[in-house]
């Protein structure tokens, strides 16, 4: 006589970037082991492959992972997380006052949000004539961003930062032509943006500032000074032990 079959709830969320329904359930046991023995191998394709597995295995609603902004990625995964493991994360903050004491809080899911800034804008008028325009970083970059293994030196930094920039290079265009991303390598939008003066840049890294992100804001007390301070958690890893 075969086992009895387990039944898994299933529930709605949000999509913040189109207000479209979503429907999901908890990652199962199963799944969860293929995560955290591809969070062991410190392997970007790997971990990538697992999120997305475990993404497309847990959401019922036709949707294209891979065509995502990175800000819904976080929202799906967190709370796909949460229903597997429980709605509130037990987390260690440390005291804006003093920088040094830390305390234990508890986050409830369903406060966590995501933030829109107004000033945020896919569309950067670079000149007066030409405009750059943005796309969010793919699944593999978001997890690269939110998963860092071993060190790095400030040079590597820097040209991970320039990989990331360039891979979210829409297109460029002006009033009468445009340029896609898609027709040139990638080592001609690295050279492109070494081409940029300071300002220019600046504008370019508003872009990544401003994204929607994972926010929660809370108040803590010191318990050795007494001061009551305010915190604010952004991203994934924020959130995610």
């Amino acid at each position: 006589m075969p086992l009895p079959k387990i039944a898994t709830p299933t529930y709605e969320l949000v999509l913040p970037s189109t207000g479209k329904k979503i429907k999901y359930r908890p990652f199962l046991v199963k799944e969860e082991k293929v995560l955290v023995l591809a969070l062991e191998s410190e392997d970007v394709k790997q971990i990538t492959n697992a999120i997305k597995a475990i993404l497309k295995d847990c959401i019922s609603t036709r949707i294209k992972i891979d065509t995502l902004p990175t800000f819904d990625i976080e929202y799906l995964f967190l709370n796909i997380r949460a229903k597997s493991v429980g709605e509130a994360l037990d987390l260690v903050v440390t005291c804006p006052d003093d920088n040094e004491t830390t305390v234990p809080v508890k986050v409830f899911i369903d406060e966590i949000e995501v933030l829109q800034d107004e000033d945020h804008s896919t569309d950067i008028n670079l000149d007066g004539n030409l405009t750059l325009r943005m796309k969010y970083p793919s699944l593999e970059q978001f997890i690269e961003n939110n998963f860092e293994f071993g060190e790095q030196d400030n040079v590597t930094m820097l040209e991970k930062s320039f990989d990331v920039i360039a891979s979210c290079i829409d297109m460029v265009f002006d009033k009468e032509d445009s340029w896609a991303a898609a027709d040139c390598t990638h080592k001609e939008l690295v050279e492109w943006l070494g081409s940029l003066n300071s300002s220019q840049f600046k504008q370019v890294e508003k872009f990544f500032e401003t994204m929607p992100k994972l926010t929660h804001t809370f108040k803590v007390t010191n318990p050795n000074t007494k001061v009551e301070s305010e915190v604010t958690l952004e991203g994934l890893t924020s959130f995610f032990d």
